[in-house]
């Protein structure tokens, strides 16, 4: 179930039918400006589209007013513990803030941000994480720390409603899977406003992005979330890479190519995951999105991966490029990646028009077989 209502951070739309949107956060002392400007520009090459900083000082709020000047991304200023920092931080033009209104000093405290943040036009992203519940609400995590996350984001909820502020997004993060997608679905079920989405410090690049993928894709799948984060224990430019992974994998987003790869089987004669690797390092060079597969072998060539746009099938002495799911050529092994990029820089040059496709009548084995009679270019 999608958002009913949307925010605007900065340019970026949130919730209410728009695209989910990727972002990250810096890791550099929000007061070295240089640094975290040279940081949030990576993060914008990358493809984030909001950027969160840390602002645990009072040094890291005066800087953000030359950050936001200098970011081309919308700038959320991070806030905790102290509001006179995330009124310092609303003052220095940042589109949003992050708070958690139950360690930011009571009601009234709470009153001040909303009525600055209300003043500015900017929306405040609030929400329960799951090492750091309200202490009412220790007993009930011990019975389900599900209900107790969503509980504690519903009273932070209502806080802001009393106080007539609904612009603004909310999280429920845990670092397990199962409880973070299940405090989501119940938060879904409850309220209308935009859902940001992540499994709390989920690890390392190889941990981290599984336990993300599981979680965050588990909920896009279902139709529930209009922002992510992938917090991975890395550069954040890893997290905005894994973050794209993930929506291009549901078909939500589109950016740059997707490479399909056959698993190694005794049938790869060519070394299919060098091969693979060879070409996924040349298309991260892509704007453009389109499928390339990469086959170990004649068998799975046009077959498995024939919806992509271009493929290759290797061979020991000679490989297949077929494009659009037929046969194209046959080239020699060793010019044969070249050859693959070689058809898609021209597709990509006429227009990138894709020919309507004929159902294949034919194992894929067996078009290979006879493309195998097609003599070398």
């Amino acid at each position: 179930m999608a958002s009913e209502r949307q925010i605007r951070v900065g340019n970026v739309p949130v919730g209410g039918g728009a695209p989910v949107v990727v972002q990250s956060m810096t890791l550099t002392p929000t007061r070295d400006v240089e640094a975290t400007t040279a940081q949030i520009a990576a993060l914008a090459s990358a493809g984030c589209e909001i950027v969160r900083c840390a602002v645990p000082k009072t040094e890291d709020a005066e800087a953000l007013k030359r950050i936001v000047r200098l970011s081309p991304l919308p700038v959320i200023a991070d806030i905790h513990f102290n509001a006179s920092l995330a009124l310092k931080a609303i003052e220095a033009g940042v589109s949003a803030v992050r708070i958690n209104p139950g360690n930011i000093g009571g009601p009234e405290k709470v009153a001040q941000v909303v009525d600055a943040a209300r003043a500015a036009g900017i929306p405040m992203r609030i929400g329960a994480n799951s090492g750091s519940l309200p202490k009412h609400l220790y007993e009930l995590a011990q019975r389900n720390q599900g209900e107790a996350l969503v509980e504690a984001a519903l009273e932070e909820v209502r806080l802001l409603e009393q106080l007539g502020y609904l612009d603004f997004k909310i999280s429920v993060k845990a670092t397990h899977v199962p409880t973070m997608i299940r405090a989501y679905r119940m938060l879904a079920a409850k309220v209308p406003y935009p859902l940001h989405l992540g499994v709390t410090e989920s690890g390392t690049p190889f941990t981290g992005s599984i336990k993300s993928s599981i979680g965050i894709g588990s909920l896009l799948a279902d139709g529930i979330g209009d922002t992510i984060r992938v917090s991975l224990t890395a550069d954040p430019v890893k997290e905005v890479e894994v973050a794209w992974e993930i929506l291009k994998a549901l078909g939500l987003r589109e950016r740059g190519p997707v490479m399909i790869a056959c698993p190694s089987c005794g049938r790869d004669n060519v070394g299919v995951e060098k091969l693979a690797e060879k070409v996924e390092a040349q298309l991260a060079r892509y704007a453009e999105a389109f499928e390339v597969a990469v086959m170990g072998c004649a068998v799975n060539g046009p077959g498995e991966a024939g919806d992509a746009d271009f493929g290759i099938a290797g061979g020991r002495d000679v490989g297949f490029i077929y494009a659009h799911g037929r046969v194209l050529k046959k080239v020699s092994s060793d010019i044969l990646v070249d050859e693959l990029f070689h058809e898609i820089d021209r597709w990509i040059e006429s227009g990138m028009r894709r020919p309507k496709r004929l159902k294949m009548a034919k194992p894929a084995a067996l078009a290979m077989a006879e493309a195998s009679q097609i003599p070398l270019d």
